[in-house]
């Protein structure tokens, strides 16, 4: 990886014809000097660092075809005299800093096929001249500041196949002539924009068309039928404009039955005020049916059971009345059922006790009755359960405690009953658990406080009483706390004070007594936060009188605090002393500790300095570098003692580091699972950064793949990437909030003695928010692995992770990497293993497997076959089709054990 600014002696190679430096860590300026570089025909700056303007010598480029300067952090205008280059074939600058306008200039590339400026602050009218480039593929414009109408010219290029003007100011109508000039548009994405007026019907003229994305604009009228002519359209979104329905029913469904190929209809936030017809059993092909706040009316119909295809059903805020009918039972597939703000009457239906992917369940504020089957607590793909303001009874089922891994459960504002068991305790994912207004009695659960993810706690407005556990103060990552109008008696245990992001706390309307603690949060808690309990003080700006002293009393409570300590005292120092010759003697005598006590806090010291590494690793001796990355290197250490660990050394000259390090001793530090590096300790001063990390002695899976020496069989390669598959599902579901590891490649698989593997290297993690499931970012991971979203526009989530699992997985049984030089623009590995499945799979695997597993081999390739179907189920181009880790995991471990018949 190059660093630095670009040489100015660059310009004395003048027969230079491609210059490539994206990926770098370039900074500086462009040099002018370029301009020289006259039979330059591909220029390529991309993701680096770059500042500062385009220099106008760029424009002497004449022969130029391709001028790559995405990503980087150019500023000022855009050049007039790279409008002259008349060969330029690709101009691309998205995410920059650019401003200025779009000059008319632009209508002089008129063998451009590529004209990409998102993500800029780019401001102005578009220029009528964008419709002279009748050689144009792709517009990308979005994310920037335009304004006006779009050029009618745009919609004449005949060659056009995707137009991108996302979250700008575009106003006025879509030109009458949409689907008249441009009979290749694939693509048309103008959400986020000030459109208004009426669809055109020339729309339907566009017979190629597979997305139309006009959301969050201002457009009117009824959604119309032609767009039922669109056969290709797979997705359609037309959320959050004023669009309304001509008759009491939505007439545009039935047409749409045509569109075969039909995946996501998104209609949410439109006035439509109308009854969803039967025809809406006729999509088949429907994945995501959105229709959130469009004042839907009358019963959800039955023939909504006939879309055996569908993952997310949300008809939030409307006026559904009825029941939900039983026919959902039949969407095994479903992974979203959102019904909340409606007036759903009846019991709980029982039905979707059977949909076994089920992830969200949400039937809040309706008018439903009666009790919980238990029969949902054996639904265990749910994370989130909402069915708060209904009219529920009776007491909450026992088996909804053995979710184990629900993140967020609200019950709240219900007729509830009985008391909290101690199970309550086995939910120690949830991070939010909302039990108030309800008739819940009895004590509040110790086991409460071993729920050390959750963020969000509230028990108001109950019949709870007794005391608050002390063991509340070991809910480190708790924001919220409402224990508010309850019978509540006791103290507030001094232990909430060490709970670093409490910032709501209410124990208003109880019987509380005593001190309120001063220390940590209370030192900012509002006064209302202890209203109306009569027994407690504190500081008299909580409205409380002070606390009485009793001098004697508190002489006397001093000195038996202070025999207390000396005598504590000099029991731990016995017994520390006592440990120390224990453990000197033990390493004496060569004794081996084994399993997890090796790396246990006990065992391995807390701390260790800079000289320390330096002598285990003899001077970060080069014989000692197990590998190196963009922020550091590892090397291989041993302590004097015998034990052998791995020291990862962060380069502090680098931008950056500082945030890598932190990010990666967070995460590390927080993350508890078999299949992740364990973190020992680190050493940290201003010019030494280093983390001490578990030693892997059989190395990454990418060393062992393509060794010469050693080859893995088919069953081993399967539990490595059972390995990772489990470490991915924990990351994404099993953690208080999703953590995305964004650069998962075989290189951060590492493999212990017993050939488990480890995920490592969390550098450029992200951790998701509890509002987010996607995110925006702009550090890239390795090319070949990231998803097509994550690419092209920065957005990570779970299912970009998954999309990268799905290509290492491919890479670890074909031993291909996706950057091998056999593909091209049209061949890439997911495209190449696809081809070949399921009939030539044996001319794509890697060809050690078919000697190393000669027994039984057919079978086994059988079983291969079914782990390539799902690598493309998780490579799937759109990110809502790709399988999630839980069920990637399951899948996984049916073929495990399949397999494991043949050895």
């Amino acid at each position: 990886m190059l660093s630095g600014e670009i040489p100015r002696r660059i310009s004395e190679c003048s027969q230079l014809q491609v210059l490539l430096l994206m990926e770098n860590n370039l900074i500086g300026t462009i040099p002018g000097e370029l301009g020289k570089l006259q039979l330059l025909q591909q220029l390529a700056l991309g993701n680096n660092k770059l500042e500062g303007t385009i220099p106008n010598e760029i424009g002497r480029l004449h022969n130029l075809k391709q001028l790559g300067l995405e990503q980087n952090a150019i500023t000022g205008s855009i050049p007039l005299s790279i409008f002259n280059i008349s060969s330029l074939q690709v101009l691309s600058m998205w995410d920059n800093k650019l401003e200025g306008t779009l000059p008319r200039e632009v209508g002089n590339l008129t063998t451009v096929n590529i004209l990409d400026l998102g993500m800029n602050s780019l401001t102005g009218v578009l220029p009528d001249e964008i419709g002279n480039l009748q050689e144009l593929l792709m517009l990308k414009l979005d994310f920037n500041n335009f304004s006006g109408s779009i050029p009618i010219g745009i919609f004449n290029i005949s060659t056009l196949v995707s137009i991108t003007l996302t979250q700008n100011r575009i106003s006025g109508n879509l030109p009458n002539t949409i689907g008249s000039g441009s009979p290749n548009l694939e693509r048309i994405f103008l959400g986020a924009n000030n459109i208004d007026g009426l669809l055109p019907s020339s729309i339907s003229n566009l017979s190629k068309l597979t997305v139309l994305e006009l959301s969050a604009n201002e457009l009117t009228g009824s959604i119309p039928d032609f767009l039922g002519n669109l056969r290709l359209v797979e997705i359609l979104n037309l959320q959050g404009n004023s669009f309304t329905s001509d008759s009491s029913m939505l007439s545009f469904i039935t047409p749409l039955a045509n569109c075969k190929y039909l995946r996501e209809l998104i209609v949410s936030i439109n006035p439509l005020n109308a009854i969803l017809p039967k025809s809406i059993g006729n999509l088949s092909s429907l994945q995501t049916f959105e229709a959130i706040g469009c004042n839907l009316k009358g019963h959800i119909p039955n023939e909504i059971g006939n879309l055996r295809n569908l993952s997310y059903l949300k008809l939030d805020k409307n006026d559904f009345t009825g029941i939900v009918p039983t026919t959902i039972s039949s969407l095994e597939k479903l992974q979203q059922f959102s019904l909340g703000a409606n007036r759903i009457s009846g019991p709980f239906p029982i039905v979707l006790c059977e949909l076994p992917n089920l992830g969200m369940l949400n039937l809040s504020q309706n008018q439903m009755w009666g009790s919980i089957p238990s029969c949902l607590g054996d639904v265990t793909s749910l994370r989130e359960i909402y069915l708060d303001s209904n009219k529920f009874t009776a007491s909450i089922p026992s088996s909804l405690w053995n979710l184990k891994d629900i993140l967020k459960l609200n019950l709240s504002s219900n007729f509830f009953n009985g008391s909290l068991p101690l199970e309550v305790g086995n939910l120690k994912a949830a991070i939010l658990l909302d039990l108030s207004r309800n008739q819940i009695s009895g004590n509040i659960p110790s086991t409460l406080g071993g729920l050390q993810k959750l963020i969000q706690l509230s028990l108001a407005h109950n019949r709870i009483e007794g005391s608050i556990p002390e063991t509340f103060g070991e809910l480190i990552s708790l924001e919220e706390l409402d224990l508010s109008n309850n019978n509540i008696s006791g103290v507030i245990p001094k232990s909430l004070e060490t709970l670093k992001q409490l910032h709501s706390f209410n124990v208003s309307f109880n019987r509380l007594h005593g001190e309120i603690p001063s220390g940590g949060p209370f030192l900012n808690l509002p006064y209302q936060s202890f209203l109306s309990n009569e027994g407690l003080c504190g500081n008299p700006q909580k409205h409380v009188p002070a606390c009485r002293s009793n001098s004697k009393n508190h002489s006397n409570s001093k000195k038996r605090r202070m025999i207390w300590i000396v005598v504590v005292s000099s029991v731990i120092s016995i017994i520390g002393f006592a440990s120390a010759i224990i453990f000197v003697l033990m390493r004496h005598r060569g004794k081996v500790i084994k399993g997890e006590d090796e790396w246990s806090p006990e065992v391995a010291p807390q701390r260790f300095s800079y000289y320390e590494l330096q002598r285990a690793t003899r001077g970060f001796d080069g014989n000692n570098l197990l590998g190196s990355g963009s922020f550091g290197s590892v090397f291989k250490g041993a302590l004097a003692d015998g034990m052998i660990l791995a020291v990862k050394v962060f380069n502090v000259q680098m931008e950056g580091t500082f945030q890598t390090f932190d990010r990666e001793c967070e995460i590390l530090r927080n993350l508890r699972h078999r299949n992740l590096t364990k973190i020992i300790s680190s050493c940290c001063n201003l010019d030494f950064k280093a983390l001490v990390l578990e030693y892997m002695p059989n190395g990454s899976l990418d060393k062992l793949l393509y060794s010469r020496d050693y080859s893995l069989s088919i069953m081993q390669r399967l539990n490595i990437m059972v390995d990772v598959a489990s470490a991915l599902e924990y990351l994404h579901h099993g953690y208080s909030v999703p953590v995305i590891h964004c650069d998962l490649k075989p290189s951060n698989v590492l493999l212990d003695k017993d050939m488990v593997g480890h995920l490592a290297d969390f550098g450029i993690a992200k951790l998701l928010t509890k509002e987010e499931s996607i995110a925006h970012t702009t550090t890239f991971a390795t090319i070949g692995y990231i998803a097509p979203e994550y690419g092209l526009e920065g957005l990570i989530s779970k299912r970009s992770d998954v999309y990268s699992y799905g290509i290492m997985l491919l890479e670890t049984f074909t031993k291909k990497k996706p950057n091998d030089e056999m593909f091209t623009s049209d061949l890439d590995l997911k495209s190449w293993v696809h081809s070949s499945l399921p009939d030539k799979l044996d001319e794509i695997i890697d060809a050690d497997l078919l000697t190393l597993d000669e027994q039984k081999l057919n079978e086994k390739l059988q079983y291969v076959s079914s782990i390539m179907e799902l690598a493309m189920n998780c490579t799937a181009k759109s990110p809502v089709e790709r399988m999630n880790m839980t069920d990637v995991v399951a899948a996984l471990e049916k073929i495990k054990q399949q397999l494991s018949s043949c050895y």
